[in-house]
């Protein structure tokens, strides 16, 4: 008589039967697929031992369950992404869950470099300067509205232009006659002395210190020979083609003060009454 040669598990005989040998001694193929295949996590059907298995993590697959939750292609041989527990390929995972470009609408890939302001994202070379097309990777740039502008491209189109220069200013400067000015533009037109902060008048929209346009331009007082030029307040009398400072303004014999006091002409001079009906 042959010895016996049974299975494992149920006893039966394997002579002319296919069976796997384990440390524990022979199993038909039933069996041993009973005992020892793993669960497909997907269709809940064993993995028998001539399937090829995947796994990941703690989790079993037959190679055709091993596939992605949204387009079913196979995940075998691709990269994947686990997302709440349901895997992912690449393609389906950023369209789900990456970003997409607010330039050129493509999705921006996990772990390319990218650029976010305002809520919006973009790849790197998509994020350009509205004006000179220049990208601006890690450089300042202004929003306006839907565009950004690098600094030079932003002033050059939008920052206020000297009067004089025709520059752009970038901090600071004066406003004269309603328009920007350079502070070191704003100078006497006579002397090129700076005006901003100090007390200036203009002549034919040119702007002069005091002293310049009391040179070149203010009548002279008929007294003291200095210009009139009525900046800060000072006050004057004119009478026909002559002029005086408010304080000049005096009898030229008595010296009293003749503002808003009748007087005499007396050629060059003039006079308070009493002086002129006084003998000279």
């Amino acid at each position: 008589m042959s010895e016996a040669f049974d299975c494992a598990k149920c006893s039966e005989s394997l002579y002319g039967r296919k069976y796997i040998q384990t440390d524990s001694g022979p199993y038909c193929v039933p069996c041993y697929d009973n005992t020892f295949a793993n669960t497909c996590a997907e269709c809940q059907q064993l993995i028998g031992h001539d399937s090829r298995e995947l796994f990941y993590e703690d989790r079993h697959f037959h190679e055709g369950c091993f596939r992605c939750c949204r387009c079913q292609r196979s995940l075998a041989d691709e990269p994947f992404t686990c997302q709440d527990n349901e895997l992912l390929c690449n393609d389906c995972y950023c369209s789900a869950f990456s970003s997409q470009c607010s330039a050129c609408g493509e999705t921006v890939m996990p772990g390319s470099r990218k650029l976010e302001y305002g809520g919006q994202t973009w790849h790197e070379q998509c994020f350009l300067c509205s004006g000179c097309e220049q990208p601006l990777g890690s450089r300042s740039f202004v929003p306006d509205k839907d565009a950004h502008y690098c600094v030079p491209c932003y002033e050059n189109k939008f920052a206020p232009r000297c009067a004089r220069c025709s520059k752009t200013l970038t901090q600071g400067g004066v406003t004269y006659r309603d328009q920007p000015w350079h502070r070191e533009c704003l100078v006497c037109t006579g002397c090129q002395t700076p005006l901003a902060g100090q007390q200036f008048t203009s002549r034919d929209d040119d702007p002069y210190c005091v002293t310049c346009f009391g040179e070149l331009f203010a009548p002279k007082c008929s007294s003291c020979k200095c210009p009139i030029t009525g900046l800060g307040g000072g006050k004057y009398v004119s009478f026909e083609d002559r002029h005086w400072h408010h304080s000049c303004f005096s009898c030229a014999r008595c010296s009293t003060s003749l503002v808003g006091q009748g007087f005499v002409p007396d050629g060059d001079q003039v006079l308070c009454q009493g002086c002129s009906q006084a003998a000279p």
